[in-house]
């Protein structure tokens, strides 16, 4: 009966707004090690990671995942507490947003109150803690104490409960012979009010009954528990506290669950019954080095959220064997590199700083993606090689992958091993300082690329000779100086992008110096940059770099993009201009990203353009710019921020992948890379049976040649469909259109008609090479 009403005022009820499922195109690629909170019920374990949850259903050992693709904000989650009577998971986030996920419901209900309460700073708007009382849920803030009707689905009071009204950190409340008792920092001690009194908005209503920092608090049949920031925990009788215990480490979960009292600290979680006498210890044993962060018990199992593994899994009353439940995911949730191949994405967590400082140094492991699973290298296995950032991966050998180092230098990983750190001691990495017994040999490599022969191109930062090549059959490096453009190497902070173009040239992202073309083949060594106002350059901190199939350079910077549309006279014409994309915006000329953050762009195989930007999110431009396919941000797609730190395509799959600073997804474009020849070329599905929507969904005309004309007739020959590649663009409204690869038909004929039963032909043209395919598909209305 809760849950029918629940859902009555679901109905009625204007104060919620739901959020979209996004699980058709998109997929979440979240880390699930680092636990905030774990809750259950129903047999169920719910895990809070930072921004996505699982849910381990103990029965079946099965688990479910809830995130951005599935309508959460993709915020950073506090606190969680699943009801029972409501059968609801409540989410709280460190900013004051709330959301409910109900069961066996594919609607999230979000719920922005306090987030958007203006009186209260953002800074105090964490949820510290949920406590379910008769239908309402007490949520600790840091401002005081908000009350949320679950039958109502509403707000009720908020109190401020300090002196004079102030506004207090509460950290945990809990009810206990009719008494609310709220556990405050701060020397705010422990507070207490009558649970039913109509008055708890009134400060007065609140006793002080103890002085001091309290952390957590919880009733326990005729007896409260509370910890304090001097690690010891205290009993309760009639408001007489005594001293029971003083921890090593401080307490940090306090809860009691099927009659036993379960408290963690960092190193070990600790189990009593209502006497106080010790049921349970249990210790983190090697190889989980990590930190505890919350606990808690289903059936005979105690369920340990940690902030390396996930939820550890054991025997409450034999803890010797422990099982590790988290989905399959990344590390960590800031990536700051990624780099995607047919089938396989590598990620790197970085990182430096946009004015490419190293410190802190970041130790950190890498990600790699490969066929759908995740093989994760933690950092105690890279050989200490900080800050990784760029990867970059073998072309004749993919199982060979180098990742830059912005401190050490180069790392080579073989077959998911790290095999070699290449430094100035075995390679032609060069410091940007002389090492000695007091000095570290800081090597500060960053951008690199392989070329079409198999060489990798990689960039030192700081240094007089920034270019190395090594190929890594001979094992042999060359390093080329910067002395004619860059006369002190340490005036070049860092290099963003480096890409090789059909002629061999060089094209590098600057951080002070712009885009900076080199070439050392045949006629002598070219050195030159393109920078300053004087050649339209918004910016010279030069972010990221794409060349696209007409040799059209696209240069992102950190205030804006600019596009080098003739590649070829680069070294020989003497004024070279970059040129703004200007578009028109209601009738109004405007910049195309005017003063935007461009942190990355990517060519697909339509020449169309993925730009990535730092506040606003990821956009799709046609080829030309002139036409904005998708725009997407946190506030309309899964994207868990609008911080869109690097962006790769799986050309394959036309999967792309979309870092940002909260987490990873990957969008399902459709655009395939194109192909050599049509011997591959296939439709599908085929046959289309009425069940397909075939309107929407679109039967598909797979591994196409770049420059290609289709014609669809009847079997007898009356032409139902025709497109070309270069004319016929996706997106444009065509009933048989093309996106690099792949041509999508909708099933409609010239007169836009659905086409009836029967068998179609499918006649590709190559218009380069000639050569021709005919297939065949058959549609079943």
């Amino acid at each position: 009966m809760v849950r029918d009403a629940v859902l009555f005022v679901i109905l009625i009820s204007t104060f919620f707004s739901y959020s979209q499922d996004f699980s058709s195109q998109w997929q979440g690629h979240f880390s699930y090690l680092n636990i905030k909170d774990v809750s259950q019920g129903n047999d169920k374990l719910y895990a809070a990671a930072e921004n996505a949850i699982f849910i381990y259903d103990t029965q079946t050992q099965e688990t479910t995942t809830l995130s951005t693709i599935n309508g959460l904000s993709g915020e950073t989650i506090s606190q969680i507490h699943y009801s029972e009577a409501y059968e609801l998971l409540v989410i709280g986030y460190e900013n004051g947003l709330m959301e409910i996920v109900f069961d066996n419901d594919d609607n999230v209900l979000t719920i922005v109150d306090i987030l958007e309460k203006p009186t209260i700073p953002p800074t105090d708007k964490n949820i510290n803690h949920f406590n379910e009382y008769e239908g309402l849920i007490y949520i600790s803030t840091d401002y005081g104490i908000s009350v949320y009707d679950l039958a109502r689905l509403e707000f009720g009071d908020t109190y401020f409960m300090g002196d004079g009204g102030a506004q207090i950190t509460v950290r945990q409340t809990t009810v206990h012979e009719g008494y609310i008792y709220a556990a405050c920092i701060n020397a705010n001690g422990i507070k207490k009010a009558l649970v039913t009194s109509d008055d708890l908005v009134d400060f007065e209503e609140w006793q002080r009954i103890r002085n001091g920092n309290y952390l957590t608090i919880e009733s326990f049949e005729f007896k409260i528990f509370t910890t304090r920031d001097n690690m010891r925990i205290f009993e309760g009788i009639n408001d007489v506290f005594s001293v029971l215990f003083a921890y090593d480490d401080q307490p940090i979960d306090l809860r009691v669950v099927d009659n036993y009292l379960v408290l963690a600290t960092e190193n070990d979680v600790f189990v009593y019954d209502v006497d106080f006498n010790l049921i349970a210890q249990v210790q983190i044993p090697d190889p989980f080095v990590t930190s505890i962060t919350s606990a808690t018990l289903v059936g005979e199992h105690i369920y340990i959220g940690t902030t390396d593994f996930g939820v550890l899994k054991t025997e409450i009353f034999n803890p010797l064997e422990f099982e590790e439940l988290h989905p399959d995911g990344p590390l960590l949730n800031n990536s700051f590199s990624i780099d995607a191949s047919p089938n396989n994405l590598w990620v790197t967590f970085g990182e430096y700083t946009l004015t490419y400082n190293w410190f802190p140094r970041r130790s950190r492991g890498i990600s790699h993606l490969k066929e759908g699973e995740w093989i994760n290298t933690p950092y105690e296995n890279v050989l200490d090689a900080v800050n990784l950032n760029k990867t970059s991966v073998n072309p004749f050998n993919p199982a060979q992958v180098f990742i830059s180092s912005f401190g050490d230098g180069l790392l080579e990983v073989s077959n998911e091993i790290p095999t070699t750190l290449y430094d100035n001691s075995n390679s032609g990495l060069e410091p940007e300082n002389e090492p000695t017994d007091d000095f570290y040999p800081v090597i500060r490599q960053c951008a690199s690329t392989f070329d079409r022969s198999g060489i990798l191109w990689t960039m030192t930062a700081r240094v007089d000779k920034p270019l190395k090549s090594f190929d890594p059959g001979s094992n042999q490096w060359q390093r080329y100086d910067f002395l004619s453009l860059i006369q002190d190497g340490e005036n070049e902070w860092g290099y963003g992008d480096i890409i090789v173009d059909d002629n061999g040239t060089k094209w590098i992202g600057g951080y002070n110096f712009g885009l900076i073309g080199f070439n050392e083949n045949n006629t002598g060594v070219k050195l030159k940059s393109l920078m300053g106002e004087e050649q339209n350059m918004p910016a010279n901190f030069v972010t990221g770099l794409a060349l696209d199939r007409r040799n059209q350079m696209w240069i992102g910077t950190n205030q804006g993009l600019r596009v080098l549309y003739n590649t070829s006279n680069f070294f020989s014409e003497e004024n070279v201009q970059a040129q703004q994309i200007i578009i028109l915006e209601e009738g109004v000329p405007k910049e195309l990203l005017f003063q935007q953050f461009v942190s990355d762009i990517e060519v697909d195989g339509s020449n169309n353009k993925w730009i990535a930007t730092i506040a606003s999110g990821l956009f799709y431009f046609s080829s030309d710019g002139q036409q904005t396919l998708y725009h997407f941000t946190k506030e309309n797609s899964p994207l868990p921020s609008n911080n869109v730190v690097d962006v790769s395509i799986d050309g394959a799959s036309g999967t792309v992948y979309i870092a940002t600073d909260k987490g990873l997804v990957s969008f399902k474009a459709g655009g395939l890379e194109t192909q050599d020849t049509l011997q591959n070329a296939y439709v599908y599905p085929n046959p289309v049976r009425p069940t397909f929507d075939i309107a929407n969904k679109k039967v598909k005309i797979n591994g196409i040649s770049e420059n290609v004309n289709i014609k669809i007739t009847d079997i007898e020959g009356n032409l139902v469909a025709e497109a070309q590649s270069k004319t016929n663009l996706r997106f444009r409204g065509y009933n048989l259109e093309i996106d690099g690869g792949v041509a999508f038909w909708n099933g409609k004929n010239l007169m836009n008609d659905i086409v009836a039963s029967g068998v179609y032909l499918v006649m590709l043209s190559d218009l380069d090479t000639f050569e021709t395919k005919v297939l065949k598909v058959m549609v079943v209305r």
